[in-house]
């Protein structure tokens, strides 16, 4: 799925136009990225969390001439799921509609954030 095909089946299931669910699409992910790029951990409940690892430099090898290179240290965005994504995964149906962030699917998976979000 693109990020179109997203604005196009969000503006459907909501009612609004296509153009109000790409600037909060938009946002949305200007948001995170912002977030990440200053190094803080954005975490969406029952979704996931994005954050930023860090890779040490270290000495590489060239594979052609056999000569040892220096790899900088690098930031790497990552994302890890939340139980209830990878629950929702494991079991998916591919003709069912997904869950809302914070409800609580699949129906034997218990909350176990103390909270609905």
């Amino acid at each position: 799925m693109t990020k179109r095909e997203l604005v196009i089946s969000v503006a459907e299931q909501l009612g609004f136009t296509q153009n109000e669910v790409s600037d909060v699409v938009q946002t949305t992910l200007d948001t995170i990225t912002e977030a990440l790029s200053s190094g803080d951990r954005l975490e969406i409940r029952n979704f996931g969390v994005f954050e930023v690892k860090v890779r040490d430099a270290r000495l590489g090898r060239n594979p052609r001439t056999g000569d040892s290179v220096p790899i900088a240290e690098k930031r790497i965005p990552i994302f890890k799921p939340g139980k209830a994504l990878k629950e929702w995964v494991e079991k998916a149906d591919p003709t069912a509609t997904p869950p809302s962030v914070g409800e609580r699917q699949p129906e034997d998976a218990p909350n176990t954030t103390g909270s609905a979000f």
